[in-house]
């Protein structure tokens, strides 16, 4: 039997699972059982809480696609990760630093209830996203069905690439996103954004998010269209970033410094599932 809670970030959703209080060893097999929205669980991501690996860390933050492949990076999933532990009262510190396979993530609580994440320092070198490009650019440039596509690309731990669109509404998400997410550009795939610009300070946003499909919010991904609006000299910071499922905040001062990602997470029920 393992003990869950099924919490949600703006409707991207997850399992998480307290993996220091209990022994936990999930296949990739059990992990797209429970993903499985009719016959499992259902959720975006599976988190797993554990012990640091650091001695300046609190705990270890895993990331697990429903597709059962490990990721190193999921924002909305930090704020999570940062709402289980405070209420499972497996820390009572308003900072919590964890460990994750893309480095440390620190994560605040707010008075006012929300959760601010420092994302990290971006990475904009191709060799670092990664992406198969010859020298770092502002934008790149791919061709699917023999139509041209201009996008920026950033890692936020994960890769991200980012298209300007007229109107996300309207935008080819689920074919384009599908296409790009797992092009030969992309060794390790990559998480798609399609970004309206709205004003300086604001965003719409559809992120085809890599081994999940699209979902209703993306952090990390919010983070990296903010980036690479700022880089394209489109967005000032802060950025508002309005996603299917409710609104982020995100803030960046430049080249060097990290990403501040700002939200809500929300514990939805506890459950006990057996494999």
């Amino acid at each position: 039997m393992i003990h869950f809670t099924k919490m949600h970030g703006l409707g991207n959703d997850f399992v998480v699972i307290d993996a220091i209080n209990q022994a936990i060893n999930l296949s990739p097999e059990q992990i797209r059982f429970m993903s499985n929205r009719n016959f499992g669980i259902g959720f975006d991501q599976l988190l797993l809480v554990e012990k640091p690996i650091s001695d300046n860390a609190d705990f270890k933050y895993r990331i697990f696609n429903a597709d059962g492949s490990e990721v190193a990076q999921c924002g909305n999933g930090a704020r999570c990760f940062a709402r289980f532990v405070r209420d499972k009262k497996l820390s009572n510190k308003n900072e919590i630093r964890v460990d994750t396979n893309a480095g440390q993530l620190l994560l605040c609580f707010d008075a006012d209830g929300l959760i601010t994440v420092n994302m990290g320092v971006p990475r904009h070198s191709p060799s670092d996203i990664p992406l198969l490009a010859e020298q770092e650019s502002v934008l790149y440039s791919v061709v699917i069905d023999e139509q041209t596509y201009q996008f920026g690309a950033v890692s936020m731990g994960n890769p991200h690439a980012v298209i300007c669109v007229e109107n996300v509404a309207t935008a080819p998400v689920a074919e384009l996103g599908k296409a790009l997410e797992s092009h030969a550009l992309f060794p390790e795939r990559a998480n798609i954004g399609f970004m309206q610009v709205i004003n300086r300070h604001s965003i719409k946003l559809r992120v085809y998010e890599r081994g999940a499909a699209e979902t209703l919010a993306c952090g990390s991904g919010a983070c990296g269209a903010v980036v690479t609006g700022i880089e394209q000299n489109l967005l000032d910071s802060p950025v508002v970033v309005e996603l299917a499922g409710g609104t982020l905040t995100i803030s960046w001062a430049g080249r060097s410094e990290p990403v501040w990602m700002i939200g809500a997470a929300v514990a939805v029920f506890d459950g006990v599932i057996t494999l």
